[in-house]
Order: C-alpha cells, then sequence, then structure tokens
C-alpha cells in the first residue's frame, strides 16, 4: 500500500511527495474540437427525463403517475431494494410518460416542464452545526444522493455504509473534456459547503484532487496536487495513488460538478440541478459551454451547433472514450457535463489503406509518420472500429496506458472466467469500467473491455450481496 504524505513511493513510474502525484504512464489524445471558455445560448429544453439506466446498482420503482403535477425536488422513483435512495424531478411541470422495455423495465420517467421552475424547499442549513446523519438526510430527501458513487462495485453508495474516505478529482482529463476551473467560477462557496457536508460523512478524508496550476483552492480536506497524461484526473487513479481500496473497505466518490449541486442544496435550501456543458468535437460549429440542467434533451444543447446536413455524425453524451452513443431526441447523461460529436465513419472508405502512408491518422504505436509532426497536431478521429475481433494478445499494450498497480490483462481474464478469489487478489474492488477506457482504446483485439469490467462488476456485486 502506498504512503500518502512525507515518504517517497516509486511504482510504475509515478511517485507520491508531499501531496503530489506524478504520472508518467496514460495517454492524452489530441483532437480537433476544444471549447473555448466562453458562455453559448443553449436551446430550450422541451422535456426532461430521469432515465434509470444511467444509475449502476438500483432497481427502479416509479412513485408518480402520468399527468401528477410535480416540482423540482419531487421524487419520481426510488431504489426498491433501497427506498431511501430518492430520484427526483429536476424541473417543475407534468409527468408526461413512463417508457417501459421488455418486462416493464423503466426506460425513462418524462416531465415537461412549466415556464417558470418551482423548487421543493428543504431549507437552507448551516452545515457546520449538523451532525452527519443529518447531512446524509439532507441529501436523501433531496434526491442528491445518487450522486454519490461507491468503490466497489462503482455503484450508487449504500447510505447505510460507513466510507473509510472519500474522493473528489476536481479536475478532468479525457479528451475534450470540460475545465473545471472555469465551471467552478462564481460556484466556489457551493463547492466548498459540498466539500464540507461531504466531510461530515465519513470518519476519515475527504481527498480532493487537483492539476497542477490549477486555481482550485478549498478548505478543511487533503488536496492532492496530480501531474500526468489521462487518465490522471480518473478518481480510480487517485484513490489508487493514494490510499487503495482493500477487501471489506468501502470509499465513496463524488463527480467535482456534483459537489456543487450538494452545495448549492444547503446554501438556497433548493434541489437545483443547473450545470455548465461543455460542447466539443470536430463536428460542432461552435463549442464554448452552455447553462443546462440535468436531464435535459441533446437537442437543446446541440441545436444549430453541429454540421447540418451531414448523417454521418455520432453525438456522445460524455468523452469519446467513456461516453454514450445518443440521438437528439435522447437525455443528458446522469454525471455528464460533456457533449462530443465526432464523424460516425460509415461514409469514409480508404483504398487500400493498409497500404498507404497515412499521412493525418493517428496511431499510438507510432505505424504512421503523424507522429513525428510533435504533441500539439490536432487529429479528427471517427468512430471507427477498423478492425475484427481476436482472442487477447498478452503484448503489454494494456499496461502502457494504465497506471495503476494493477496487471489488467490479467485481471480481465479473471472477469471472463468469473473466478472471483483472482478477481478480488487482482483488485477488482479499487476499478470501475472509465479506468480501462485507453486499454479499450489501443486494444488490437478490439475488445469491449469497458462491457467485460462493467458485466464483472455487477455479477460480483449479485454474488456478493
Amino acid at each position: 500500500m502506498l504512503t500518502f504524505a512525507g515518504k517517497l513511493h516509486i511504482n510504475n513510474f509515478s511517485c507520491i511527495m508531499a501531496n503530489v502525484i506524478k504520472i508518467k504512464k496514460g495517454l492524452d489524445i489530441n483532437l480537433k474540437g476544444k471549447a473555448s471558455d466562453v458562455l453559448l445560448n443553449g436551446g430550450k429544453s422541451d422535456s426532461y427525463a430521469i432515465v434509470p439506466d444511467y444509475y449502476n446498482g438500483i432497481v427502479p420503482k416509479v412513485v408518480v403517475k402520468v399527468g401528477e403535477k410535480v416540482k423540482a425536488g419531487s421524487t419520481l422513483m426510488i431504489d426498491k431494494n433501497r427506498p431511501e435512495i430518492k430520484f427526483v424531478s429536476p424541473v417543475s411541470g407534468e409527468v408526461t410518460a413512463v417508457n417501459r422495455g421488455e418486462k416493464r423495465k423503466v426506460l425513462s420517467i418524462v416531465v415537461k416542464p412549466d415556464a417558470q421552475i418551482e423548487y421543493e424547499d428543504f431549507g437552507k442549513k448551516n452545515v457546520s452545526s449538523l451532525k452527519g446523519e443529518e447531512i446524509k438526510d439532507a441529501i436523501l430527501n433531496a434526491g442528491l444522493w445518487p450522486f454519490i458513487k461507491q468503490r466497489p462495485y462503482d455503484i450508487v453508495a449504500t447510505p447505510t455504509d460507513s466510507p473509510r474516505d472519500i474522493f473528489v478529482s476536481a479536475f478532468y482529463s479525457a479528451p475534450l473534456a470540460p475545465d473545471f476551473d472555469f465551471i467552478l467560477k462564481g460556484q466556489e462557496a457551493d463547492f466548498q459547503t459540498g466539500l464540507d457536508a461531504l466531510a461530515k460523512l465519513t470518519a476519515g478524508k475527504v481527498y480532493v484532487g487537483v492539476r497542477k496550476g490549477s486555481s482550485v483552492n478549498v478548505k478543511g480536506v487533503e488536496t492532492v496536487e496530480v501531474e500526468g497524461p489521462h487518465p490522471a484526473g480518473n478518481v480510480g487513479v487517485q484513490i489508487n495513488r493514494i490510499k487503495p481500496v482493500n477487501k471489506g473497505e468501502v470509499v465513496w466518490v463524488v463527480n467535482p460538478a456534483d459537489v456543487i449541486i450538494i452545495g448549492r442544496l444547503f446554501n438556497k435550501g433548493i434541489a437545483d440541478f443547473s450545470r455548465l456543458v461543455v460542447l466539443t468535437g470536430s463536428e460542432t460549429t461552435e463549442r464554448g459551454y452552455i447553462k443546462a440542467i440535468s436531464g435535459c434533451t441533446i437537442n437543446s444543447l446541440v441545436a444549430g451547433k453541429i454540421l447540418e446536413g451531414k448523417e454521418d455524425i455520432r453525438i456522445i453524451s460524455g468523452n469519446v472514450l467513456t461516453g454514450t452513443k445518443v440521438k437528439k431526441d435522447d437525455y443528458l447523461g446522469a454525471y455528464d457535463n460533456q457533449i462530443t460529436v465526432i464523424p460516425e465513419g460509415d461514409e469514409t472508405y480508404d483504398f487500400f489503406g493498409w497500404a498507404t502512408p497515412g499521412f493525418g491518422k493517428y496511431s499510438v504505436s507510432h505505424s504512421f509518420p503523424t507522429w513525428l509532426m510533435g504533441k500539439n497536431k490536432e487529429y479528427t478521429i471517427d468512430a471507427r472500429i477498423k478492425g475484427g475481433k481476436r482472442a487477447m494478445i498478452m503484448s503489454n499494450e494494456y499496461e502502457s496506458v494504465f497506471p495503476m498497480d494493477i496487471m489488467p490483462e490479467y485481471l480481465l481474464k479473471a472477469i471472463i472466467a468469473f473466478d472471483i478469489d483472482k478477481m478480488e487478489n487482482l483488485g477488482i474492488y479499487e476499478v470501475a469500467p472509465e479506468d480501462f477506457a485507453l486499454c479499450e482504446f489501443v486494444d488490437t483485439s478490439k475488445i469491449e473491455v469497458q462491457k467485460i469490467v462493467r458485466n464483472g462488476l455487477d455479477l460480483l456485486y449479485k454474488e456478493m450481496n
């Protein structure tokens, strides 16, 4: 186990010294379509939705009916197995649909918004005067608990657990990711209040990872400066380098943008789900930040801001490595504050592509001469897989971009075989699918690595509970 401060530990070309983490392994993919630090005008969303599939580890139970009037903060759904976990409407309005799929699976709960949002009043609260249980009850009652996730299993946290520590990564390192320093401007007080509230939920520490040179300045928590390429911003990497998760331990993690929403609850007394969403990607005509509300339609974010008349594009809720492919009438992911638009690639054909020099093409392995143009060259990469699936090759290609003290190829094989003892010994309790996103990107075998990890975590959770 790594010692956090005061001692030097070198492993996998990284070190910790005096609250600094330096990571060498990883990969920054320099894509075309970076957003400027500017605010864009967003369209009006004609509906908002709660989508259960965005939340791992829950069994949804709908508690409203079609036609019912709700306020922002009114409960729409609960977790059947943990009914104290509520999922609330992000806006006021009328419930217009409860969409179901096979075996009556809940697909979405849709709300048509009022012209002016009316909020449930949860009351302003002074965090410093509240006990941990009071903080927990306030977050649960306002429906903000789903923002708190746990390791192991990467699921919505169980309120009755006592987390060893809580981790927040206050920066994003994925391709075209938003700048959290820009998002934080004007919301510093809410962010601090959110951290103060989280600190009351653990007997351990709240660790906040910040990028070197960041303007993020917080008190009452353990601040850790992180240097290195993606996935340096992944909270899983920071947990692994600061204080790994052992069997029997539980840690909680919260997205920094969601910490702001939690802080807003105590400072304003309402469940205000507004957030800044960054629009990025080579197929956009405008790039920047849009003020939106969680659960809005994708169309309200991209209308008039992407290439018109071009069908061969992919819209992603999230980043290109871990995001979800969506359509314009779909809804923003529950944890997402990024929309990425790239070419689909279906209409692109490379005649003798394998035999051409590949000028302008991106390659991790330096197969194309573009690597000679340096790290500042921007690439337009489409969504084509460019190859067929085959057996996993033990070539150490995963290790080259995987900075955690875990052997990814061996862990994946253990997950596929569902060998619980090996999974535990190889670090299954520490990881989430996003930690393997770069492994999937560089994989020459075209294996859906993140899907394997997600399935493994779900099966292990069922087995252990």
